[in-house]
């Protein structure tokens, strides 16, 4: 047990600096992207109910009520991304350069849960128009769907709120990951380099690789 912690020991001490140089070459890259090259990002969400307007609002819920208000839930999913709904936020924000499509891709929506909230996140490069798309899209949403299906079932639980600091990227968590990544990466390969290396440098490697018992050593002496 010994020998084989030794010799790995040994292998590592001998390429040391490719363990070494590896990760700090990795993590300085992924550093200087992290704060030079990437743009922050900001995200802002709005929370919306989805109530399941019954006949007889005296009458208790029942489980066909919540199964419903569910598929509701799944429905508008899709309806907020839709190019009317998005169309209608970059119109009434006055937004030139954004498309439907585009900002249909800085949308995500998640149910809070398994409940009937719909949380709808906004990612942008501003803080300010986060928080007004985010906003602006519950309110537009909201508009056509009662104006679709005729029935006021949405409403706002919380607005969107301007972020204070961006959500990406993360650098500290980057270079860390990056690091570790480097390191993996680096005793990779000298392991493989020391499979690939053939080469004979103690009485052990004789005896392993070539199968021949040593009968004696010669010291190396300085000769002054």
């Amino acid at each position: 047990m010994w020998m084989e912690i030794k010799k790995y020991l040994n292998m590592v001490s001998r390429r040391l600096w490719i363990i070494v140089l590896l990760p700090f070459i990795a993590s300085s890259i992924t550093g200087y992207i992290s704060f030079k090259v990437l743009k922050p990002a900001y995200e802002s969400d709005i929370s919306l109910y989805v109530v399941n307007k019954r006949p007889d609002p005296q009458l208790p819920i029942q489980y066909d009520d919540i199964m419903a208000s569910q598929q509701l839930v799944k429905d508008y999913r899709e309806l907020i991304k839709s190019r009317t709904v998005t169309r209608e936020v970059i119109k009434e924000l006055n937004l030139e350069n954004l498309t439907p499509e585009s900002l249909a891709e800085k949308i995500t929506i998640s149910l809070k849960n398994d409940t009937r909230i719909i949380e709808i996140k906004v990612l942008d490069g501003d803080p300010d128009r986060a928080q007004k798309l985010a906003n602006k899209l519950g309110e537009a949403f909201i508009n056509k769907i009662a104006g679709l299906t005729k029935v006021d079932n949405v409403s706002i639980v919380d607005m969107a709120e301007k972020p204070e600091k961006p959500v990406k990227p993360r650098p500290i968590v980057n270079i860390v990951i990056s690091f570790f990544t480097g390191l993996i990466a680096a005793l990779g390969v000298v392991f493989v380099m020391e499979y690939m290396n053939d080469t004979i440098r103690s009485a052990e490697d004789v005896e392993n690789q070539l199968g021949l018992t040593v009968l004696g050593t010669i010291p190396v002496l300085s000769m002054k």
